[in-house]
């Protein structure tokens, strides 16, 4: 497994990004799902230098570990702030996306992106660290 670290501040979100698109790239991952993985760790990796380390007035990194098989990219998002499961957000349903926009109930359609738009999203909270898990499956030419 590779591993990047990045500063957990808002000027990271860029080469964050540009390296997990190197990954995907590398790996073989067609653009649509490229595109989507690049969504959501955008949004994870917001989440976590907003929430977990600027407004807690705290400073750290976000380790980033990845690895190809032949059939998937996995891409971890390590860090030390205080624990936070987006997975256990209440996640909008269709009744809410049927609501006109300013009748909606703001946050969660981050994490709702996140979630749909990879083969699979999980987290977990292990030796002291969150661990957001994103999971692409790599399809055959």
């Amino acid at each position: 497994m590779e591993l990047k670290s990045f500063p957990a501040t808002i000027d990271s979100l860029d080469a964050i990004r540009q390296y997990v698109k190197e990954k995907s790239q590398e790996a073989g991952v067609d653009k649509k799902a490229t595109y989507n993985l690049l969504v959501a760790v955008d949004e994870i990796a917001t989440n976590i230098i907003l929430y977990g380390y600027q407004n807690a007035g705290l400073e750290g990194n976000i380790d980033v570990l990845s690895e190809a098989t032949p059939h998937q990219l996995k891409v971890i998002f390590e860090d030390d702030a205080s624990p936070f499961d987006p997975t256990t957000r209440e996640l909008p349903d269709e009744e809410d996306f049927n609501l006109p926009l300013e009748e909606r109930p703001i946050g969660g359609l981050g994490i709702y992106l996140t979630i749909t738009g990879v083969s699979d999203f999980s987290y977990e909270y292990k030796n002291n660290r969150n661990r957001n898990i994103f999971v692409v499956d790599i399809k055959s030419p």
